[in-house]
């Protein structure tokens, strides 16, 4: 229903007004000063006012510029009541009345200009609501860029060290709490490049640069597959560890699975290596223990990394390995089940380490006992 506010001081005027427009449906409130009809303005929704100009106090000119300077009124439709007189009716536009009417009021007229100026305000108050719902859509697209920003940003930090599947999988749960130091038992696979040294002292820079492009690309896609967590590369060298963050309960089977698997996929490699003048081989270390696991860096630069005697062990056992060999220690061949072929490779001196180590070398798996 629409809410006309009805300005005067002259209580026959205002009930003249309110007998013509309530029959049509119209909702009439009333004001009989100018003061009055700025709190009522105020206080209501009003939709059109009929403001009389002669008033005691605030005349309907100063009325009219009061609504004009208010944010919320600068656009309500105003129709100054005038006695006959053009000045009068100059002053009422100069006011910011958008129409008038003459006394005595004509009925006919009345109607159709408070019809028009009806229909005018309600076609403000839908373009005004429509500008509220597209700030508001605004506001929830800006929220969801950034949100997906956010999304991104972390995605790229954890894919640098997770499969995509589990970064994927953090991401969505929106837990990064793994991220902050803790202590657990991982399995570490480290290894290398035999003859890398030689090779890029006797080679140039961009030949070095597209065998560790080929080396990298096949041994990071196999840690993908298995879910491994890759520490880093550097130049030749390669660490990985399971269990951490995401744990698994088969993670030294699954640790010996890629090692076999890198050694099968670089061993392919190598023979396009071997036709180029390049005589490179795969050396592994695998072993199991305990290490305090988190976020090392600084703003801008963070990696994931695992501290602990564990990661020097393996680094340890892949420097002794033979070209081609997987070299495990006892507990992770023993952890890993039947369905890895190994056979003893002794008690080992390991620099840094005062106790010797019982290695075992991989051979292969019976894959009759792998599961899918």
């Amino acid at each position: 229903m629409t809410k006309v506010l009805v300005v005067d001081d002259q209580p026959p005027n205002v009930r003249l007004l309110e007998a013509i427009l309530a029959p049509r449906g119209y909702d009439v409130l009333t004001a009989s000063s100018g003061e009055q009809a700025l709190e009522q303005i105020d206080a209501e929704d009003i939709d059109l006012v009929l403001l009389d100009i002669l008033m005691p106090g605030i005349d309907g000119y100063e009325v009219c510029r009061r609504i004009r300077d208010q944010v919320d009124t600068a656009y309500l439709p105003v129709v100054m009541v005038t006695a006959s007189g053009d000045e009068q009716k100059v002053k009422a536009l100069e006011a910011g009345a958008d129409d008038f009417l003459t006394k005595p009021v004509n009925q006919s007229e009345l109607l159709a200009r408070v019809a028009s100026l009806a229909r005018i305000k309600r076609y403000q108050d839908t373009i005004k609501r429509q500008a509220t719902e597209l700030t508001a859509w605004n506001q929830e697209l800006e929220s969801r860029v950034e949100s997906q920003v956010s999304q991104l940003q972390r995605m790229g930090r954890l894919r640098r060290f997770l499969s995509p599947q589990l970064a994927e999988l953090i991401v969505d749960s929106g837990d990064e709490s793994f991220l902050a130091s803790h202590r657990r038992e991982i399995v570490v696979v480290f290894c290398d490049l035999r003859g890398f040294t030689t090779f890029a002292e006797a080679s140039e820079p961009e030949e070095v640069m597209g065998v560790l492009e080929e080396y990298h690309h096949a041994l990071g896609d196999l840690i993908f597959r298995f879910e491994g967590t890759l520490e880093r590369f550097a130049g030749d060298g390669l660490m990985v560890f399971f269990n951490d963050p995401v744990r698994c309960e088969d993670g030294p089977l699954r640790a010996l699975r890629m090692s076999v698997a890198m050694r099968t996929r670089v061993r392919g490699l190598a023979e396009a290596w071997g036709r180029r003048g390049h005589d490179l081989a795969l050396g592994i270390g695998v072993a199991q223990g305990y290490a305090t696991l988190g976020t090392i860096g600084f703003d801008g630069r963070l990696d994931y990394a695992a501290i602990g005697s564990v990661t020097n062990l393996a680094a340890r056992l892949c420097a002794d390995a033979q070209p081609w060999q997987i070299l495990a220690t006892e507990r992770v061949y023993s952890a890993a089940g039947d369905a890895v072929i190994g056979e003893d490779a002794g008690l080992r001196e390991v620099r840094g380490f005062s106790r010797t180590v019982h290695a075992y070398t991989i051979r292969g798996l019976d894959n009759s006992r792998v599961a899918s």
